[in-house]
């Protein structure tokens, strides 16, 4: 039994200690984490009681974290403002929310998504963030309608330049659709569709993304009947009924090269 307040010793598999600490708080308790020492789960235990009790504390002054984690700092902090307690690293405002990946990445969501990411942990890896939802990686771009190898700038942009701002208000997508460029041509935007196999080949230029997107699936599709086994990727087309997706389908023409285009013999 431990003589420091809120600290409960507990033993592992090979039977050595270790010590669990926790607090409550507005009748809530909070686990505070495993610490190896006695001493270390008493001063997390002290930490959280002062961050709790002070409204003036906070991660943004030059008070920092010292027992405890940062993630469980910020949750606290959250809790003590906002009486809702998260166990994901985040901070609500009215209007928006905030993140912590970590003390430098911040990211910025709007209230809408807040209580998907409070029960989705966000994770990197390969520079690439993500959530585990329903055992599968859904990176954060695409629950944004951003595709998957969007470049930045190119395809997609954050209006006020702050790439961990995800408010909807902050991302633009310009070109939604794969294999379609939006381009200027004679002074007007037109949209380009082009399809890649051993290299770029232009299907064609036209007046809306619908057009080029639908005409970069009928490329798809007349590739794979020549005997092309590339998986190439569908556009998911969501603003036409399925009578005016067949007839632009039907009324785009595709390049007689393309048309011809055969696989090299293995």
């Amino acid at each position: 039994m431990s003589t420091r307040k809120g600290v409960f010793p507990a033993k592992k598999k090979d039977g050595s200690v270790y010590y669990r600490a926790s607090v409550t708080h507005h009748q809530k308790h909070i686990s505070l984490g495993s610490f190896e020492t006695e001493q270390s789960a008493g001063d997390a235990y002290c930490e959280a009681r002062a961050l709790l009790s002070t409204p003036s504390l906070c991660f943004c002054t030059d008070h920092q974290p010292r027992a405890l984690s940062f993630e469980k700092y910020v949750t606290l902090m959250n809790f003590r403002d906002n009486h809702y307690y998260f166990g994901n690293p985040i901070y609500a405002y009215p209007r928006y929310f905030l993140y912590f990946w970590s003390r430098e990445i911040v990211f910025k969501f709007d209230t809408d998504d807040l209580f998907y990411y409070a029960s989705h942990k966000i994770m990197k890896r390969g520079g690439h963030y993500f959530v585990a939802d329903y055992g599968m990686q859904v990176s954060l771009c695409s629950r944004y309608g951003i595709r998957p190898y969007a470049v930045a700038g190119r395809d997609y942009r954050f209006i006020n330049g702050d790439p961990y701002d995800f408010r909807y208000e902050n991302i633009h997508i310009i070109n939604r659709y794969h294999g379609v460029r939006l381009i200027q041509k004679s002074g007007h935007a037109m949209y380009r569709a082009v399809i890649h196999i051993r290299s770029n080949y232009v299907i064609g230029v036209f007046r809306t993304e619908t057009e080029a997107a639908i005409a970069y699936n009928k490329a798809a599709d007349i590739l794979t009947k020549n005997g092309f086994t590339r998986n190439f990727i569908q556009n998911y087309i969501d603003n036409v009924t399925p009578a005016e997706y067949a007839a632009i389908y039907e009324s785009v023409v595709i390049p007689d090269k393309l048309e011809r285009l055969t696989p090299p013999p293995s």
